[in-house]
């Protein structure tokens, strides 16, 4: 980049007027802070266009003079795709375009801009008697660009997929400026490549989303939730197994956390009291959705179904919505209560279904073997293969010496059986900049080709989120 930082921000100022540019690094700081804090590189400027047609311009300037643009959305994302790594990039941050443009509950759409944050989306579906099924715990400051740029996943996957599965199309800036107007709302579609597929989930290294046509769903009448005390893993899959042939598609969720999930919730205060149904060195917390008209107790009968299998000796039932709430916060808390317990060592990954007990036994194992009274603290979407393999420091250890001997080897270990088992190194969360050499190490060659024969035809000159993704 030739242009010095003040010019950056003169031109920009310009461009978009100075209210809507941050050019002093003092004032960046909740535009630079990303949730883990690993990364610590400034910018060289943050914009606040408030108009698509703002992004263009940007955009159009960016590429003549060959300027670094980093797309941000609510400044969730848990691998550095949305802050710098360089120092000299621009953000772009799209929280002001942040309206839902439309609602069409006959078609089962809604029109949202990339700022809306998701839990806006929610309230928007809502207010019409449908249901934005994307849900996880950062909702409340997560927006949808960001969203669908690192194809979120969460909780409800199983019955309603993926970010990108979720995504009926998309509008988006390119490099240049140029705007792709890609807002499709058909199901059906055969007249070439499915290019929102390519923008979803390309991190902002493709293009900038401004808006996405999202499908939306009726909302259930209700919801039946339940905490099942489990064995281990081996016990929660084939529970799975038979919630799976007794309710199918209604099961909209079915998550693991091991007991010390719980006893550091109890400890460190984020639970008000015990959800559970009593002691139990697993927990499955499973919730199943019930239409409008549809029978009462379903899982209720495939709880007993398993009491009568022996798959199960206790279980608690969800009997208002506090309760349900309390259950939730249990599973979606597990992130955030570990950093009470000092340093951790965290993976993002996932396996076919049938291979998370071999996961979970073998990553334990191993770590156990690298580092021994390191605590394995693996959790969550079993019902979808995508496991959150972390493991807190031994108690009393000093957590930067911990993670100096022990975060690449346990990385290595875990990375090592997950490829073994067929599964993938980054379930939901992205590459980013955490994840680019690790993307090289074991992503197949051809793959690699492919995607950087697109990253040149749609950027030739590399100004979006330079140095993310792809090195």
């Amino acid at each position: 980049m030739s242009l010095p930082h003040a010019q950056i921000v003169q031109d920009l100022a310009a461009l978009i007027g100075p209210n809507a540019v941050i050019g002093e690094p003092e004032h960046m700081g909740n535009y630079l802070r990303e949730p883990r804090k690993r990364f610590h590189t400034g910018a060289a400027a943050v914009v606040m266009p408030s108009s698509v047609a703002e992004v263009q311009a940007i955009l159009r300037w960016a590429h003549q003079h060959e300027v670094g643009i980093i797309a941000q959305g609510g400044n969730t994302g848990l691998v550095g795709a949305q802050v710098p790594q360089r120092g000299d990039e621009v953000i772009v941050s799209l929280a002001k375009l942040d309206k839902i443009r439309s609602v069409d509950v006959a078609a089962g759409t809604m029109t949202a801009e990339a700022g809306v944050i998701l839990e806006n989306a929610h309230k928007a579906a809502e207010a019409e008697g449908n249901i934005f099924p994307l849900w996880l715990a950062s909702q409340g400051s997560a927006r949808i660009g960001g969203l669908l740029s690192s194809n979120a996943g969460g909780v409800n996957v199983l019955a309603y997929g993926n970010a990108r599965e979720l995504t009926m199309g998309v509008e988006a800036v390119l490099a240049d400026g140029r705007l792709y107007q890609g807002l499709n709302a058909l199901k059906k579609d055969n007249t070439g490549y499915d290019l929102k597929d390519l923008l979803v989930g390309a991190e902002g290294t493709l293009g900038i989303i401004t808006a996405a046509t999202l499908k939306i769903f009726p909302k259930p009448e209700d919801y039946e939730t339940a905490l099942v005390n489990i064995a281990g893993p081996e016990v929660g899959l084939s529970l799975f197994q038979l919630l799976r042939e007794r309710v199918g598609a209604r099961l909209n969720a079915f998550e693991i956390v091991p007991v010390l999930g719980l006893e550091l919730q109890l400890r460190h205060g984020f639970l008000d009291r015990d959800p559970t149904a009593g002691p139990s060195p697993w927990y499955a917390l499973i919730e199943v959705s019930r239409m409008r008209g549809g029978p009462e107790g379903t899982l209720q009968a495939a709880i007993e179904a398993a009491f009568a299998d022996g798959l199960i000796d206790n279980a608690v039932m969800a009997e208002s919505l506090e309760d349900r709430t309390r259950m939730w916060a249990f599973r979606e808390q597990m992130s955030e209560v570990q950093s009470r317990e000092g340093a951790s060592i965290k993976h993002d990954v996932s396996v076919p279904i049938a291979a998370v007990p071999q996961l979970i036994a073998q990553g334990i194992a191993a770590a156990e073997r690298l580092l021994p009274g390191i605590r394995p603290v693996p959790f969550g979407h079993m019902g979808d293969g995508n496991i959150h393999f972390n493991f807190s420091q031994p108690v009393g250890a000093d957590g930067k010496a911990f993670m100096l001997e022990a975060e690449e080897r346990v990385h290595d270990a875990i990375y090592e059986i997950v490829l073994k088992l067929g599964g993938s190194v980054s379930a939901e969360h992205g590459i980013g900049q955490l994840k680019v050499n690790l993307l090289r190490q074991v992503k197949d060659p051809v793959a690699l080709e492919m995607m950087r024969s697109i990253k040149g035809a749609l950027d030739p000159k590399g100004i979006l989120n330079p140095g993310k993704m792809l090195p």
